[in-house]
């Protein structure tokens, strides 16, 4: 959250003991779930999704349901350390019927 204020997000947390519906009403399976779900402009984001990459979504405007980073990898927004190198992770854009593409390497 901090990292997309930091970028010039405005952000609404909403907590909510059922985020399992949330990210299935939005297209998130299982397979791509993380700690995080937002709503931005008609899109999903989920996950460590670095904040260069959704103003270049937005930009964009391409025809997916959003970004994804699933798990948590180290060195993505929110899970930087000091104790370990960053990990190699992708951003993958989510079509409406489960596909993804690449959509940046980090």
């Amino acid at each position: 959250m901090v990292h997309l204020q930091e970028s010039g997000f405005d952000v609404t947390v909403r907590e909510t003991p059922d985020l399992e519906s949330v990210k299935a009403e939005h297209g998130i399976g299982e397979e791509f779930a993380a700690c995080h779900t937002a709503l931005i402009d008609g899109y999903v984001v989920e996950g460590h999704v670095p904040a260069e990459d959704i103003k270049r979504m937005l930009e964009e405007r391409p025809d997916v349901i959003g970004l994804v980073v699933p798990g948590m990898p180290i060195g993505s927004p929110g899970m930087e350390s000091n104790d370990r190198p960053a990990d190699h992770y992708d951003v993958l854009a989510l079509d409406k019927d489960g596909n993804t593409s690449i959509f940046s390497k980090h």
